[in-house]
């Protein structure tokens, strides 16, 4: 399930969800006491050595495959990146600059690289929020909602915060993050802008914020083990690549998001920060989400998501 040692997941014992640790295909419930009180009491201040000594403590293990995992996390706050990935901006940037201008596609690439390293040098990370009724685990179909037909896959790297986060300097912004987890930010293209008052600018409450559609996990994995400065994002549709990165091409990076989120209000144990999706959005292949479509999203050591999707059935 994972390259990393251990994790964190949650699975579901009949009615109730259950927090336990991963270790290699196996996972033990942990018990409030094992954790200090809760899953995001834990975070705030993450023993992790402690959970590591549990793999070789008795304990009743169970076959991965044989229980059901869901969300790895239960965030109060949900901010989302935006425009955050160099080449895919550039693609986005370019693909305008070639519709509506006399430049030449050459010509559009680089005066849109020009434009991405000038915002890396003196520009600011894109925030906005979502909610966190629509985390889910892949256990959970992705309903397609019936009033569009341009739902998008939007994989990213999620910083799960640990300790309190308020007005944090870069230098410190990783003392911050207690692990990483993995998360689909699914996107109806066809609402991002408003079209009745074109001056409002983006409406993402209505294209980010339906039912299910912040697909989350399956693991959350101590930050000790992940790399975000160079970790491979990987998203397959129906088995054929649509997007290959690596975090490499951040605009900025999680340092330097946690940091510039934390100065406008707290983030708070458990909470999730995206840092923003590369290249290769279903806007980009202009093929979107269909019913019966399977995304198995990869990044790195945070193990594996299987989303499926479903067609919302008709009134």
């Amino acid at each position: 399930m994972t390259t990393a040692p251990f994790a964190l997941a949650r699975f579901r014992d009949g009615d109730a969800v259950r927090i336990g640790l991963v270790a290699g295909d196996r996972i033990r419930a942990l018990s409030d006491g094992e954790l200090g009180g809760g899953l995001n009491v834990f975070l705030a201040d993450p023993d992790w050595d402690r959970l590591e000594a549990l793999i070789e403590a008795p304990g009743e293990w169970h076959p991965l495959s044989e229980v059901t995992l869901t969300a790895p996390v239960e965030p109060r706050q949900v901010l989302q990146t935006g425009a955050n990935y160099r080449q895919h901006v550039i693609e986005l940037v370019a693909a305008g600059l070639t519709q509506n201008t006399d430049r030449t596609p050459e010509e559009a690439r680089a005066f849109a690289a020009d434009m991405m390293d000038e915002r890396a040098r003196s520009g600011e990370p894109y925030f906005f929020v979502g909610l966190p009724a629509c985390v889910v685990g892949d256990d959970v179909p992705l309903i397609l909602p019936a009033y569009s037909e341009v739902h998008d896959w939007e994989l990213e790297l999620a910083v799960v915060i640990g300790r309190e986060a308020f007005r944090v300097s870069r230098e410190d912004a990783l003392d911050h993050v207690a692990g990483y987890t993995i998360v689909n930010d699914i996107t109806t293209r066809d609402l991002v802008f408003r079209t009745d008052m074109k001056e409002i600018g983006t409406d993402w409450y209505r294209a980010k914020n339906a039912p299910g559609f912040l697909p989350t996990g399956p693991l959350l994995v101590p930050a000790r083990f992940v790399d975000p400065a160079d970790t491979p994002v990987r998203l397959e549709l129906n088995g054929q690549v649509m997007q290959d990165a690596t975090t490499s091409d951040l605009l900025f990076d999680v340092p330097a998001l946690v940091s510039a989120a934390s100065q406008t209000h707290p983030l708070l144990p458990g909470d999730l920060l995206l840092t923003g999706s590369p290249a290769g959005n279903g806007q980009h292949w202009k093929r979107f989400l269909r019913d019966g479509d399977v995304m198995t999203g990869t990044i790195g050591a945070l193990g594996t998501q299987t989303v499926r999707c479903v067609a919302e059935a008709a009134e």
